[in-house]
């Protein structure tokens, strides 16, 4: 096992960045079913975006032609997976990974955006 490396570097913010193929339904999707807000747009048309609510940030990029990967590329630890799955399975988001209690401390979920991306959600038990 190696040793931790200090290098006197505090790391602040970091914010996952997401590939969109149509960066209006995207901000749809999270905006309306995830309850994100538009923080920052850059370009015309818009290739860049900056969600934001509570303590998260998310980072939306217009990639027209990038193929969605097959795993989960995001974790986003919240204090009601009960409500957000609800809110998932009513605005029609498709569920990976069924809503249960894990055996290493949380109760999760994996759920798929309209552009493929997967983001395990997850409360601590």
């Amino acid at each position: 096992m190696s040793a931790v490396v200090d290098h006197g570097v505090r790391f602040g913010r970091i914010a996952v960045t997401l590939p969109v193929k149509d960066m209006g339904r995207a901000h749809d999707f999270y905006t309306r079913v995830l309850g994100f807000t538009k923080a920052f747009e850059n370009g015309n048309p818009i290739g860049f975006m900056i969600l934001q609510r509570d303590q998260g940030e998310l980072h939306l990029t217009l990639q027209p032609n990038h193929p969605a990967a097959a795993f989960t590329i995001a974790h986003l630890m919240v204090d009601d997976v009960d409500r957000l799955h609800a809110a998932c399975v009513q605005h029609g988001a498709r569920i990976i990974k069924r809503l249960k209690d894990q055996d290493y401390g949380l109760r999760a979920f994996v759920f798929e955006d309209p552009d493929g991306n997967r983001i395990d959600v997850g409360q601590p038990l």
